[in-house]
C-alpha cells in the first residue's frame, strides 16, 4: 500500500479542489490517481463527492459553456469539442449549450468578427479573407456563419 494519504484525507483534499472551481469527473479521477489512490478508493471518493454535491457534471458543463463563451468568446463547436475531450456526456453538452442564448451568441459573434476583420492589416483580399475565416473557425464558430459574415464584411 503506497498511498500518499488516507481516503479521508484525499476526500478532504478533493472537497477543497472541487469547491475552489467546478470540476468534471475526469479531472477528479486524474487528481486522485496523482494522490496514488487505488481504483476502489477512487470510486468511493467520487461517489461521496457526488452525494455531497461537490461534483456535478451537469453543473460543470453549464458553467464551462457559459464561461468560455463569455470570457473567451468561443463558439459552440469549440465548446462541444472541449467538453467531449473532458468526457462529458452528450446530454450534458446539449444542456450546456442551452446556457448561451441565441441573442448573446449572435452579439458575441458580431463583435468578435468585426474586431477581427478590422485588426487584420493584410491588403490582399484573399489572404485577409483566409486569415479571418481561419481565426473564426478556430474559435469554434459554424462555417456557414463565418462565410456569410466574410461576404458581408467584404461588401462594406
Amino acid at each position: 500500500m503506497n498511498t500518499i494519504c488516507t481516503a479521508k484525507e484525499a476526500l478532504l483534499k478533493l472537497e477543497h479542489f472541487c469547491a475552489y472551481q467546478e470540476r468534471c469527473h475526469a479531472e477528479v479521477v486524474t487528481k486522485l490517481y496523482s494522490l496514488k489512490m487505488t481504483s476502489d478508493e477512487i470510486d468511493s471518493i467520487v461517489v461521496q463527492l457526488i452525494e455531497r454535491n461537490f461534483l456535478n457534471e451537469t453543473r460543470f458543463a453549464c458553467s464551462f459553456a457559459r464561461g468560455k463563451h463569455r470570457m473567451k468568446s468561443w463558439g459552440k463547436i469549440r465548446i462541444v469539442n472541449e467538453l467531449k475531450a473532458k468526457q462529458i456526456s452528450s446530454t450534458n453538452i446539449t444542456l450546456a449549450l442551452k446556457e448561451i442564448s441565441p441573442e448573446e451568441y449572435e452579439t458575441t459573434f458580431e463583435n468578435l468578427s468585426d474586431r477581427c476583420w478590422n485588426s487584420i492589416q493584410e491588403k490582399n483580399t484573399l489572404k485577409k479573407r483566409k486569415k479571418f475565416c481561419d481565426y473564426m473557425l478556430r474559435r469554434g464558430y459554424e462555417s456557414n456563419l463565418v462565410y456569410d459574415k466574410v461576404k458581408e464584411l467584404e461588401m462594406e
